[in-house]
């Protein structure tokens, strides 16, 4: 069996309800664990080990009293430093917040804790989310446990390289072009893009409102797929409070069947060629679902290099118009931003350019939907490149130079159009790095891309390796 630190999540769980692992004995086993590697790692922006150890305390004395610990009882977790998490800073890594608490748990954390989980401490971040690495002037930069001279991504790279090193068993974070994706596919992990207002983003700094509210929202990120369906069906549900919220029930995952459902799949985008392996592990997954019963067809969908235009209005430009009136400058220098501007340097949209984008952006969800109609899920890489070196901005694919954030545009096209999307493990680099799939889904159909991503795990365990510890030096 290995360590107890890189079980399952839904193992751990058995054991603690099992009574076989007392809940304070698995968050010290964590904790020593964090003390061992996040030196090397630098995931963490705030520990809370006295108080994770008191709450375990605490659950295991209720326990024995016959008191339920609930679905996630005893199961370590964290939580991305953008989300509040009461006590604990939530800076986002930018001087702008340095030393903000929050006051009051997020609606995700107070709902994990409800279920018996228990919150090690928050992750380090991007700074100010803008990012596909996990670098700030607070806390310094996130190396990947598969290779120091790595990124885990971003800009929930701390996060990522927490549950992939074993420093916690599953977490959350926030998602507005790739940020759980693009970790989770740089960290060898499983992340869960959820349809905006699905799972409530409230208690998220920057706040998930007006254009960020379309395409801004918050996920769950684990080793495994059943790790994330466990923490779907408890932080899943309308708030009544998230501008996006919708009360859809959650439904049954394991019962659905795949047979005979038709989806389509795509190796490379024409704008930004992908790497050789990944060309192989999206094959790999399209296999892996026919297998399973799926009927996988290649499919070209019309409009995404559209997508990707709109993503940078509602992302780039309003973010650089937003953030500048609180950074008063420094936001050219964040780093989705500064290569945005260089490949547009014309003035930022008027106020009637965002209108027209915006309809622009309703027109082309409904086509793509209307083309998913037949294909009711998509199996597509998640960028092209695994995860690279601190501070590259190109690389050369194929004779090609392809840019920083076209590389990343896999996933911003499903921000902007609102689909649900996982990440799941399907193959290596030639370095050994992991190479994740997308698997993308309509409108609230989480359950659906959560089936599907558990197939294409399955059929693709032979081609991915678990890290059992971060590598040597």
């Amino acid at each position: 069996m290995p360590p107890l630190v890189f079980l399952d999540a839904t193992q751990v769980l058995d054991l603690v309800a099992r009574g076989e692992c007392a809940a304070v004995d698995l968050i010290r086993a964590h904790l020593d664990h964090i003390g061992a590697v996040n030196p090397r790692l630098n995931a963490f922006v705030d520990l809370r080990a006295e108080g994770a150890l008191a709450d375990a305390r605490a659950q295991d004395e209720a326990a024995a009293r016959g008191v339920p610990r609930g679905p996630l009882g005893g199961l370590p977790v964290t939580i991305k430093s953008a989300i509040e998490v009461a006590g604990l800073r939530c800076e986002t890594g930018s001087p702008a917040r340095a030393g903000i608490v929050s006051e009051r748990d997020a609606v995700v954390v107070a709902r994990l804790r409800a279920a018996g989980a228990i919150v090690l401490g928050t992750t380090n971040v991007a700074e100010m989310l803008m990012a596909y690495e996990t670098d700030n002037p607070l806390h310094g930069r996130t190396a990947n446990p598969w290779a120091d001279d790595r990124t885990p991504g971003g800009s929930s790279g701390g996060e990522a390289a927490a549950i992939a090193a074993g420093c916690s068993a599953g977490g959350i974070g926030s998602d507005g072009g790739g940020s759980v994706r693009v970790p989770a596919h740089f960290s060898g992990i499983c992340a869960l893009k959820p349809t905006p207002g699905r799972i409530p983003s409230t208690g998220h700094q920057p706040p998930c409102l007006g254009p960020f509210a379309l395409i801004g929202v918050v996920g769950p990120m684990a080793r495994t797929v059943g790790d994330l369906t466990a923490m779907f069906r408890v932080i899943a549900g309308d708030d009544g409070v998230d501008p996006t919220g919708a009360p859809v029930p959650i439904g049954s995952i394991e019962s659905l069947s795949l047979d005979g459902l038709r989806i389509g799949f795509f190796e490379s985008d024409d704008r930004a060629p992908v790497t050789a392996e990944t060309r192989s592990a999206v094959r790999a997954a399209a296999a892996a679902a026919a297998a399973a019963g799926c009927r996988v067809e290649p499919i070209a969908v019309a409009g995404l290099d559209r997508a990707r235009e709109l993503w940078g209005v509602f992302f780039a430009d309003m973010g650089r118009l937003l953030l500048s009136e609180t950074l008063q400058g420094a936001e050219a220098e964040l780093p989705i931003l500064k290569e945005y501007a260089r490949a547009h340097p014309a003035a930022p949209p008027t106020i009637a350019d965002f209108i027209h984008a915006w309809l622009d952006r309703d027109v082309l969800r409904a086509d793509v939907l209307h083309q998913m109609e037949t294909h009711r899920v998509l199996i597509c890489p998640v960028a092209s490149v695994p995860a690279f070196r601190h501070g590259e901005r190109e690389w050369t694919i194929d004779g090609r130079t392809v840019r920083y954030l076209d590389a990343m545009s896999y996933t911003q096209w499903f921000n902007i159009l609102g689909n649900p999307a996982a990440v799941v493990p399907a193959g290596r680099s030639p370095e050994g790095l992991p190479i994740g799939v997308q698997i993308v889904g309509r409108p609230y159909e989480e359950e659906l891309v959560l089936a599907v991503a558990a197939a294409v795990e399955r059929g693709c365990t032979e081609r991915t390796a678990r890290i059992a510890l971060p590598l040597p030096r």
